[in-house]
C-alpha cells in the first residue's frame, strides 16, 4: 500500500501558521513512508473563496519548503460535485440516509431545548427529495465508534449520542462532512493528519466511510495551536498569517523548525535542529496531544539564531528586499540611487549580530544612506542634556584634527574628549550617536563612523550643534 496523505486548506484568507504546521507534518510523514503528499483546495464556499488566496497557499507552501511540482495536485473540491451527489444517493438508496423537512424551530418545540440536537422525527416518514428537505445520515442506535488515532489512542464515541447529521442540503449540495470523506476516498487517502479541532467530526466521518463500504484511513489529530492565554489562535485576534511573518523578515528555515516543535520535540535538549535531522527523527506517534503554545517571542529568538548562523554573503543577499524596496512592507526611507552596497557590506557583519528579523535592517543602517539622519526626538531629548553643546564643540575640533579616520582612532579621541569633560565613554558617546545616527541604540558607533566617513560625520555633528543653545 502506498501511503497517501493530504493537506486540504480552504482559500478564504491568509495562510494560518497552524495550517503550515499540519502541512509540514503531512509532508515529512509522506517522505518517511515513500508516500505521496496531496494538496486539495476545499473551495466549495464560493462566496468566500478568491483565486489570490489559492495562489497565496501555493506560495506559502513553497516558502516553507513544499515546492510546486513535488506534490500531487492541487485538486479542487468543487471539481468533485458529481462524486459527492452520487455518494449521497448511494447512502439514501441503501437506507443509510433519509430526507428530513424539520426546521430548527420545530425540533426545539418538540424537545423543549435548543441544545438537545436532532430527535430523529423523520427517520420513518419515508420522505423523498424536495424543497426544504435535507438528507440526514441514519446513525446506528447502538454500539460505539472507535477512532484509532496515532496520537490520541482510541477515542470512543457512543453512537446513541451522535445525532442523525445532515450530509446534503435541500438543493442536493453536500455538506463538508460528506464532501471531505468522498474526496479522501476518491484520492485514495490512507492517513489523515489534521488538527485536533476536527476530532469531534471524526466519528461521523468514520461512519460515512464504513457506510460507503470503504475502510477508513488511519487518523492522527495533532494538538491545537494556542496563544499565551491558551486560547486557540484566531485570525481575528492573533498574528497567525504565515505571509506576515515572511514579509517581516522571518527566515523559512527558522519558521519551519519552530513550527515542527509545536507538539513535538527531538531527542535530547535540542531546539535549533537542522531540517534533515527533523525529517529523519519526526514521528507522528511522538506528538504530544496537549495544546501547543505558539510563542512569538521564542520564534523571534529562533529567527535571530538562524540569522546569526548565515554566512555574511547570504545575510547580505537575504536583506536585499528590504534594502531595495521590493519587500511588501514599507519601502526604505532612502532613494534607490542613495543606497551604497559597499557601505552596507562593511557594516553587515555588525548588523547581523543585532537584528532578529530582516526588516529590522532598515532602521539599523538608514543613517548611512540619507543626507541627514532621521532624528528620534525622544532619543534627542535624553542625549542632548546640559553640556552637550560644549561636548560636541570639543568632539568636532578633535575629529577634525585626528590624523587617521578609523574606528580605533575615533574611539580613543572621543574617550579623551569625554575625560576632559568628566564623562566616561558611554556618556560621552550618547550625544555623538544621536547626532550621527538619529538614535540612542544601533550598530557599534565607531565602526559606523569609519564607514560614514569624516566629512559626513562632521557635517552631522555640526548640524546637531546648531540645534543646541
Amino acid at each position: 500500500m502506498t501511503v497517501r496523505v493530504r493537506f486540504a486548506p480552504s482559500p478564504t484568507g491568509m495562510f494560518h501558521v497552524g495550517g503550515a504546521r499540519s502541512a509540514l507534518q503531512n509532508w515529512i510523514f509522506a517522505k518517511q513512508q515513500d508516500g505521496v503528499f496531496v494538496l486539495r483546495i476545499e473551495d466549495t464556499d464560493a462566496a468566500r473563496n478568491k483565486p489570490e488566496w489559492t495562489e497565496g497557499i501555493l506560495a506559502a507552501l513553497e516558502w516553507i519548503g513544499i515546492a510546486r511540482g513535488s506534490y500531487e495536485g492541487p485538486y479542487f473540491q468543487s471539481s468533485y460535485a458529481t462524486e459527492h451527489r452520487a455518494a449521497a444517493s448511494r447512502l439514501h438508496e441503501a437506507g443509510r440516509a433519509y430526507y428530513c423537512d424539520c426546521t430548527r424551530e420545530a425540533v426545539q418545540a418538540r424537545t423543549g431545548s435548543a441544545h438537545t440536537g436532532y430527535d430523529g422525527f423523520c427517520r420513518d416518514r419515508n420522505l423523498g427529495p424536495g424543497a426544504g428537505r435535507a438528507l440526514r445520515f441514519r446513525t446506528p442506535d447502538e454500539g460505539a465508534t472507535v477512532v484509532v488515532d496515532l496520537i490520541r489512542g482510541e477515542p470512543t464515541f457512543e453512537n446513541r449520542l451522535i445525532e442523525d447529521f445532515v450530509i446534503a442540503r435541500s438543493d442536493g449540495s453536500p455538506v463538508f462532512l460528506l464532501a471531505n470523506v468522498v474526496d479522501d476516498m476518491t484520492m485514495g487517502i490512507t492517513h489523515v493528519v489534521r488538527a485536533e479541532e476536527h476530532l469531534p467530526n471524526t466519528p461521523k466521518q468514520q461512519l460515512l466511510w464504513e457506510a460507503l463500504g470503504v475502510k477508513p484511513p488511519v487518523w492522527a489529530h495533532v494538538p491545537v495551536v494556542v496563544n499565551e492565554k491558551r486560547q486557540k489562535l484566531s485570525k481575528r485576534r492573533d498574528k497567525v498569517a504565515l505571509e506576515a511573518y515572511r514579509d517581516e523578515g522571518y527566515l523559512a528555515d527558522a519558521m519551519r523548525n519552530y513550527l515542527m516543535l509545536l507538539g513535538w520535540a527531538p531527542a535530547g535538549d535540542r531546539e535549533i535542529v537542522p531540517w534533515p535531522a527533523i525529517e529523519e527523527e519526526f514521528r507522528l506517534e511522538g506528538v504530544n496531544p496537549s495544546s501547543a503554545f505558539f510563542d512569538e517571542k521564542k520564534l523571534r529568538a529562533f529567527n535571530g539564531e538562524y540569522i546569526r548562523a548565515l554566512p555574511v554573503a547570504d545575510f547580505i543577499a537575504a536583506c536585499q528586499p528590504w534594502l531595495t524596496g521590493t519587500a511588501t512592507i514599507a519601502p526604505p526611507p532612502w532613494q534607490p540611487d542613495e543606497f551604497d552596497a559597499e557601505a552596507f557590506a562593511a557594516v553587515a557583519p555588525l548588523a547581523q549580530t543585532r537584528i532578529a528579523v530582516l526588516s529590522e535592517i532598515v532602521p539599523n543602517v538608514d543613517f548611512l544612506f540619507l543626507d541627514s539622519p532621521l532624528i528620534d526626538e525622544g532619543a534627542w531629548a535624553k542625549a542632548m542634556k546640559e553640556g552637550a553643546g560644549d561636548l560636541l564643540d570639543a568632539v568636532i575640533a578633535a575629529f577634525t584634527a585626528v590624523p587617521s579616520w578609523d574606528a580605533d582612532s575615533t574611539k580613543s579621541t572621543l574617550e579623551a574628549v569625554g575625560a576632559e569633560h568628566g564623562l566616561k565613554l558611554g556618556k560621552a558617546q550618547a550625544p555623538v550617536r544621536v547626532a550621527v545616527t538619529g538614535r540612542r541604540v544601533g550598530l557599534p558607533l565607531f565602526e559606523s563612523l569609519e564607514v560614514l566617513g569624516r566629512e559626513r560625520t562632521l557635517a552631522r555633528l555640526q548640524a546637531a550643534r546648531l540645534r543646541l543653545p
